[in-house]
């Protein structure tokens, strides 16, 4: 009877954040920081504009070690093909072959990362504001743990291989697919390929649509987007596969941290936030 409870429109009532989450009921700074509250708009525009400047600026300011990001993506190569799953340049000019699918993949490539994740971000902040705050801090941690993959293992896209033979889709087309083509290839590291944050973040999207949306169109389309992104980094020679596994274990450390801060998968925190009943007066003394 102690669990404050919050009614959703739909009649439903979810119970408030559970004890592992608030700590001693939310007593103390520590309690306060891991409890979910309601987020501010103004702070979380601000904390994303922030946090994506400073990410982008750590990972374009991370040497560009070309000689050893050539070295690893013909290690990774050699590799891919020892095991027999070299599929990346066979995509690459399959692909490449159709103008239209080309085309509309490198802007894929280079819009959707963007619109998607923001657009996630938007949906959770004001339909699910209870879950937001963690969904969020899973986002951030593996988009954080990624700058630690650009600095200790530089690694050169397929395109930029030497003898490699891929199509740099970008390029041949004139179209700007890609921050690290092109007249935008000064602007970002064009050597910081492992992991794929093109996997990390559109696996975050899908796994969030997947588990929180209502509609079963709407979860398939959330469990294709990933699959999607993987085919487009692939077939515009921007990744090897491998780097999308790299994502992927980005992904599952932004988990874990959150589980571990929360007490709580994301999704499985109550969709609301909780506003604590207040005591009728009087009741501390009957009690």
């Amino acid at each position: 009877m102690s669990d404050s409870t919050v009614t959703e429109p739909e009649g439903r009532e979810e119970v408030a954040v559970p004890q592992a989450v608030t700590g001693e009921d939310g007593r103390g700074p520590l309690g306060r920081l891991r409890r979910p509250r309601r987020p501010r708009l103004w702070f979380e525009i601000l904390l994303i504009a922030v946090s994506y400047w400073t990410y982008s600026l750590i990972r374009n300011a991370v040497p560009e070690q070309r000689a050893a990001a050539l070295r690893n993506a013909d290690w990774i190569w050699r590799a891919e093909h020892a095991l027999g799953v070299g599929v990346e340049q066979s995509v690459n000019h399959a692909v490449n072959s159709v103008n239209w699918l080309i085309i509309g993949m490198n802007y894929y490539y280079a819009t959707l990362h963007f619109v998607m994740t923001l657009g996630v971000l938007v949906w959770l902040y004001r339909w699910h504001p209870g879950r937001y705050a963690a969904t969020r801090l899973v986002l951030f941690a593996t988009t954080g743990v990624a700058l630690l993959g650009y600095y200790l293992y530089p690694l050169a896209p397929p395109r930029l291989m030497n003898g490699g033979h891929f199509v740099d889709t970008v390029t041949v087309h004139h179209t700007w697919g890609s921050m690290a083509s092109g007249d935008l290839k000064h602007m970002s590291n064009q050597y910081a390929a492992m992991p794929s944050m093109h996997i990390g973040w559109s696996l975050w999207c899908g796994l969030t649509i997947f588990a929180l949306a209502s509609v079963p169109w709407a979860r398939v389309l959330g469990l294709l987007y990933p699959a999607a992104t993987l085919a487009v980094i692939v077939a515009t020679a921007n990744h090897f596969w491998l780097d999308a596994v790299g994502g992927v274990l980005c992904l599952g450390f932004g988990f874990v941290l959150a589980r571990a801060w929360y007490g709580s998968l994301p999704y499985a925190l109550p969709r609301l936030v909780a506003v604590p009943a207040a005591r009728p007066l009087g009741s501390a003394q009957s009690a």
